[in-house]
């Protein structure tokens, strides 16, 4: 979801209430585009963090530091020079726009008390800081942008400082019924576009969101909407609106499949049925989400090598299944083969000189009759002995194919198990654990390590029921080995989702009589765990660890189990809570 006024407003009210009087400490401008700004106020020291990079303008609270460079930047040296020790006296949102104005007031080099702007645009490639008197003439910026570079405003020292465009769109916080009906639904545009293009602040997915609270197709051409479509999209829009004018913000962020999928400042109901992680406050919503999406990118980019070796491994092993399974299907025919030779034997006394077939009884399926073809150039008993030849060669071939096809399923399940292992990582000593396992079987060449080397050692999930039941989820096959032939005791509950690729997961009783609802929720997390867990529901078996078996010589977590239990478990674990 993209950084929008809705968002931007929640932060305005974040920095205001927190910000609003305090003394600006220190400034740095750790980056090019970002500065990071200490504030001490009588309720402690908040750094504001302001970046305004082309593909991630960003800007929220944070505790963390960054280091800066030896000598600091020319900005960042004027903005000490005018406003170090200077007071915050409001921030503000110009007309909703995705633009924070920070009023500084600070004492000139007479003495004389004075007020400067420091102003953030978040605007994509268009992002900048500009730092303006308060007669709106441009200081300086942290980016310079003359003419050349840009027609409709110039960012110079000594210009004049305006939000360009400000006037064709609407604010929404202030735009009347009137006003909204004859803008927005004067043109054939797609209904959403209608609205994020003709009201300052909105994004796309805030406009499908006012669409799918109207009950209105946000694809419709907005000139063809019906009087009760335009008054229930008014509707909507204002109850959106109105979060922001009462400043009744919700942070969260939605979830798809376990990523985090989009965020919002307001409460989404288009998101209904996604996992839901709430925030008391937007810094904290936009720091987790960023780091959670930068540390998926970055293991998914670690993984693609292993990922590329597991498909192409995994594309070989199905083709060549498929061939062996042409060739076990070609000895079904064994059995009718050996029946023609022993109702030949019995019967072969009967066949004439020369016959090209002959009808019997067959005795094997209730005596019905049976039309057998025949060498007209061999005896009864050459065509019987003809048959067992064809039966006993058919015999051995799918003996042997028989044996290659388990072992190709077995590889293709394993291989299988490991694709699932890289969509589960969460850190690189669990690749560590996927890339010794693929070499240990043979995917991936085996470099030999010192003998001070270490181990990549990586801990399983590990989260508790309501109930206070500690349950432990593996995310790889070593770990799903470790976890339930060390970690688990035999009376302990297994589960593991039916006939698929997913995670050993373990419910330690303890001794203690196990509930129902943890039985439901560990089976939710071998649900989720699974190559299934984009499914609402998963099939899940469960079984007393005593009952799981390692055959001899398997692969990394394989096991068997002869007697279980089943039931149907969601994959929704949101409301489990994770040791960390």
């Amino acid at each position: 979801m993209a950084f929008d006024g809705f968002c931007l407003s929640a932060i305005r009210k974040e920095c205001s209430d927190k910000l609003t009087g305090g003394r600006l400490y220190k400034i740095a401008q750790p980056e090019p585009d970002e500065l990071l700004i200490t504030f001490k106020t009588p309720n402690g020291q908040f750094r504001l963090q302001l970046s305004v990079n082309a593909s991630l303008p960003l800007v929220y609270l944070t505790d963390e530091n960054k280091p800066s460079p030896k000598q600091a930047p020319n900005f960042c040296m004027l903005l000490r020079k005018h406003l170090q020790n200077g007071r915050l006296i409001s921030v503000t949102q110009p007309g909703f726009e995705r633009v924070l104005d920070f009023e500084v007031e600070h004492l000139d080099e007479m003495g004389d008390l004075c007020h400067k702007h420091l102003i953030a645009e978040f605007m994509g490639k268009y992002s900048n800081i500009i730092f303006i008197d308060e007669n709106k003439t441009i200081i300086d910026a942290i980016k310079r942008i003359p003419a050349s570079v840009s027609s409709v405003r110039e960012v110079l020292p000594g210009k004049t400082y305006f939000i360009p465009d400000s006037n064709e769109k609407l604010n929404p916080l202030e735009v009347s019924e009137n006003a909204f009906t004859s803008r927005i639904f004067a043109t054939a545009t797609p209904m959403f576009r209608s609205l994020y293009s003709n009201l300052t602040g909105l994004s796309p997915a805030i406009a499908q969101e006012i669409c799918y609270r109207a009950g209105v197709d946000s694809g419709i051409p907005a000139n063809v909407c019906t009087k009760d479509q335009i008054r229930a999209l008014f509707k909507a829009f204002d109850a959106v609106r109105n979060y922001c004018i009462d400043e009744d913000f919700a942070p969260a962020i939605y979830f798809q499949d376990g990523i985090p999928d989009s965020y919002s400042a307001i409460p989404m109901a288009i998101c209904t049925g996604q996992e839901r992680r709430d925030y008391e406050t937007v810094s904290s919503l936009l720091i987790d989400y960023y780091r959670d999406r930068e540390k998926i990118g970055h293991i998914r980019q670690k993984s693609s090598d292993l990922r590329q070796v597991v498909n192409t491994a995994l594309e070989r092993t199905y083709k060549k299944l498929d061939i062996q399974e042409k060739q076990l299907k070609s000895t079904e025919k064994r059995e009718k083969y050996r029946i023609y030779g022993e109702l030949l034997q019995a019967f072969g006394y009967n066949v004439e000189e020369g016959a090209e077939n002959i009808t019997v009884q067959n005795y094997y399926d209730d005596n019905k009759e049976v039309t057998i073809p025949l060498d007209p150039l061999k005896s009864a008993q050459e065509n019987a002995t003809r048959y067992f030849d064809r039966y006993n060669k058919l015999k051995r071939t799918y003996e042997a194919d028989i044996h290659l096809v388990t072992e190709s399923r077995a590889e293709a399940d394993h291989l299988e198990s490991i694709l699932t292992s890289l969509d589960l990582a969460q850190g690189e000593d669990d690749l560590a654990q996927i890339r010794e396992e693929l070499a240990a079987t043979g995917y991936l060449k085996h470099h030999p390590q010192g003998k001070n080397a270490k181990k990549a050692k990586s801990a399983p999930l590990h989260f508790v029921s309501s109930d206070g039941f500690d349950i432990y989820v593996g995310k790889n096959n070593t770990q799903n080995d470790e976890l339930t032939f060390k970690l688990a005791n035999g009376g302990d509950w297994w589960f593991h989702a039916k006939q698929m690729p997913g995670s050993h997961v373990v419910l330690r009783t303890e001794g203690r009589e196990v509930p129902d609802r943890a039985f439901e929720e560990a089976a939710s997390l071998a649900a989720h765990f699974s190559k299934a867990g984009n499914q609402e529901k998963v099939e899940v078996d469960y079984v007393q660890r005593k009952e799981v078996k390692k055959p001899a010589s398997a692969k990394p977590g394989y096991v068997v189990y002869y007697t279980n239990y089943s039931l149907i478990a969601f994959t929704d674990i949101s409301k489990l809570k994770e040791i960390k």
